[in-house]
C-alpha cells in the first residue's frame, strides 16, 4: 500500500547545510507528508503510537519521492502519515557507532535554529560598537530603569535625615537618655532591662544586673555619668555604678513608682508616686529619705523633675495640674490648676531653670515662665500647637533651650521653634508610639524610644540645610538671627519692623520686660517724690 506523497520542508534544507544529514543519510529523513504533517519515520514495528523509532531503513529517495519508508521486519508495510516532533535520527543498531553525531555539532546545529539570550543580547551591544556600523540602523541597548535611590527614614520627599536604628530589646522602649560626653546611650525598657549602649555602633555594651523583675518605666543618670537608676513596675528603684555595673543599693516601695529622676549635683533622687498622688526625696548615695510628701496632687503623678539648682521640684499629674516643690522649705511654692483641658504627661526644666514645659494627652505643649510668675495673669507664655495629630508623651529642651522635641503617640518626633512657637519638623519612622526623647549636649543628635522596641538616633546637625525646612522658612517669612543677649539662634519675621525682635529671642525679651517693670516706679513712689520736691519747695 503506497503512501503519501512526502516533500522537504526547510527544518531538512537547515540539517543538510549544518552538516548534521552528512553522507549515507537518506534524503528527505526530516519530511513533510501532503497534509502538512511532519515526520521523521515509522515507529516502531509493535510499539505504541508515539513512540519514536531509531531506525535508518528508510526509502532514501529524492524530495520528489512518492513512496513512503518501511517498517523494519514488516514486508510491505509503510509508515502511517503521522508523527511525533521532529527529532534528529539515529543509525541503525550496527552502526549506530559509526554514525552518532558528536554533541558539539548538535549544539552548533541548535545554535542556528535559536541562539542563547545572553549571546544575543552581547550581540546587539557589539553591533553598536562595530565601526562598520556607521550609518546603519542597529538597535539600542536595553534601557534598564534605575531604581530611585532611597534615603534612611519613613520621610517626606524633601527631608533626608540621616539616622540609625538601636535593636536590642524586646518589648517596648520606655525610657532613653545620652551619656559619657554623649558617647553612650542608656535604655530601659518593658524587657523588664536596662541597658548602656554605644553610640557611634549602636551595639549593647552592657546590660545591668541584677536587673528589675519588672517592666522599667524610667531610667535617670547623674549629670557626670557615673550613676544611673531605673524605676520598675516591682515597686522598686534600682542604682548601679555606669563604669562597672555594680548594684550600689535598692529601695521597695508600698506603691507603683512612674517615674525617677536625679538632681543635676547628683545629690537627690525624686520619684513620683502612683497611689500617694506626691512625691518621694531621697539621698542618691546611701538611698535615705530626705522627704515624702503625699496628696500633693488631687490624681496620680505622671512625671517630676528637678530645676537646674536642684532647689526645687516640679510635677505633673492626671489632675491637669502643675505643682512646684521647695527642697530647702520643704513646702509647695508654686501651683497652676488647669493647666491644660486633659492630662498632663510630662515636664522638663530650660537649663537656667526660668521655664517650665509640659506635654500633655490634648495634643499640645506649654511653656511657663516659673521664675517671674507672669502665668498668673497671662497664662502659659507660649502654647505649642498643631504639632502631633495625637497624645504628646515627652519633651526636652536643648541645652541652651535654643530648641525644643516632642514625641508623641502619633509615631513622630517634632522640632520646635521656641522663639516663634511653631514647629519646625518632624520626623517619621517609627511604627508605634514614641515614648520618650532626648537631646545631645551638641544639639547634633536627638534621640527617640518608641513602642515599636527600638531607638533612632537622628541626625540634625544639618537640619537649617534641609530643602524641606528651607522652603518651610520662606512660606513663613522666616530668617534666623543670632540673639545679643545670649547667643542662641532664633527665628524671625522678615516683614518685622521691630529693632527687639530681630535683635532678641523671646526668653531675654521676657526678661528684659520684667527688669524694666521691676525698675519703673510704682505710683505710691512717684507719690512719694513729689512730695518731697513739694516740701523742698517750701523750704527754699
Amino acid at each position: 500500500m503506497g503512501g503519501l506523497p512526502m516533500k522537504e520542508d526547510r527544518f531538512s534544507q537547515q540539517a543538510r547545510s549544518s552538516g548534521i544529514a552528512g553522507p549515507g543519510w537518506p534524503a528527505g529523513r526530516c519530511v513533510r507528508g501532503a497534509d502538512g504533517r511532519r515526520g521523521v519515520g515509522a515507529r516502531r514495528h509493535g510499539s505504541p503510537r508515539g513512540q519514536r523509532w531509531a531506525g535508518s531503513e528508510m526509502a532514501s529517495q529524492g524530495s520528489g519521492s512518492s513512496s513512503s519508508p518501511k517498517i523494519p521486519g514488516g514486508e510491505g508495510k509503510t509508515a502511517p502519515p503521522y508523527y511525533g516532533a521532529w527529532l534528529l535520527p539515529s543509525v541503525t543498531a550496527g552502526a549506530r557507532r559509526l554514525r552518532r553525531l558528536p554533541w558539539a555539532t548538535v549544539a552548533r546545529a541548535y545554535g542556528r535554529f535559536k541562539l542563547p539570550i545572553s549571546e544575543a543580547r552581547q550581540m546587539r551591544l557589539l553591533s553598536t560598537l562595530d565601526p562598520l556600523a556607521v550609518g546603519k540602523t542597529s538597535p539600542q541597548p536595553e534601557e534598564h530603569p534605575m531604581s530611585e535611590k532611597l534615603f534612611w527614614g519613613d520621610q517626606e520627599p524633601l527631608s533626608k535625615i540621616p539616622f540609625k536604628i538601636l535593636r536590642g530589646h524586646e518589648q517596648m522602649v520606655s525610657s532613653c537618655h545620652f551619656c559619657v560626653e554623649d558617647t553612650k546611650i542608656l535604655s530601659g525598657s518593658y524587657d523588664c532591662t536596662v541597658k548602656l549602649w554605644d553610640a557611634v555602633d549602636g551595639i549593647v555594651m552592657r546590660n545591668f544586673e541584677p536587673g528589675p523583675k519588672a517592666p522599667v518605666l524610667e531610667c535617670s543618670i547623674t549629670a557626670d555619668s557615673k550613676r544611673i537608676i531605673a524605676a520598675s513596675y516591682d515597686k522598686t528603684i534600682r542604682a548601679w555604678d555606669l563604669e562597672t555595673g555594680k548594684p550600689l543599693w535598692k529601695i521597695k516601695h508600698d506603691n507603683f513608682i512612674v517615674s525617677c529622676k536625679f538632681s543635676p549635683d547628683g545629690k537627690y533622687v525624686v520619684s513620683a508616686l502612683d497611689v500617694d498622688f506626691g512625691i518621694c526625696i531621697r539621698d542618691a548615695v546611701n538611698a535615705t529619705l530626705v522627704s515624702h510628701v503625699k496628696d500633693l496632687h488631687e490624681r496620680s503623678v505622671t512625671a517630676c523633675c528637678f530645676d537646674h539648682d536642684s532647689q526645687k521640684v516640679a510635677s505633673v499629674s492626671s489632675d491637669r495640674t502643675i505643682k512646684i516643690w521647695d527642697v530647702m522649705s520643704q513646702a509647695t511654692v508654686l501651683s497652676i490648676t488647669k493647666a491644660h483641658t486633659n492630662s498632663i504627661s510630662n515636664c522638663c526644666f530650660t537649663f537656667s531653670g526660668h521655664f517650665l514645659c509640659t506635654s500633655s494627652w490634648d495634643k499640645t505643649l506649654k511653656i511657663w515662665d516659673v521664675h517671674t510668675g507672669e502665668f498668673r495673669n497671662h497664662g502659659a507664655c507660649v502654647t505649642l500647637m498643631q504639632g502631633h495629630e495625637g497624645s504628646v508623651s515627652s519633651c526636652h529642651f536643648a541645652r541652651d533651650a535654643s530648641f525644643l522635641v516632642s514625641g508623641g503617640f502619633d509615631k513622630t518626633v517634632a522640632i520646635w521653634d521656641v522663639g516663634e512657637g511653631c514647629r519646625k519638623f518632624s520626623l517619621k519612622g517609627h511604627s508605634d508610639w514614641v515614648m520618650d526623647v532626648a537631646i545631645s549636649n551638641n544639639k547634633k543628635w536627638i534621640l527617640s524610644a518608641s513602642k515599636d522596641k527600638t531607638m533612632r538616633l537622628w541626625n540634625i546637625e544639618e537640619i537649617d540645610q534641609i530643602p524641606l525646612v528651607i522652603e518651610y522658612k520662606k512660606a513663613k517669612g522666616l530668617k534666623v538671627t543670632q540673639c545679643e543677649g545670649c547667643d542662641r539662634p532664633f527665628s524671625t519675621y522678615e516683614s518685622d519692623t521691630s529693632v527687639e525682635t530681630f535683635t532678641k529671642c523671646v526668653f531675654c525679651r521676657m526678661d528684659a520686660r520684667h527688669l524694666s517693670a521691676d525698675a519703673a516706679p510704682s505710683s505710691s513712689d512717684r507719690e512719694d517724690s513729689l512730695a518731697n520736691g513739694e516740701s523742698k519747695c517750701k523750704d527754699d
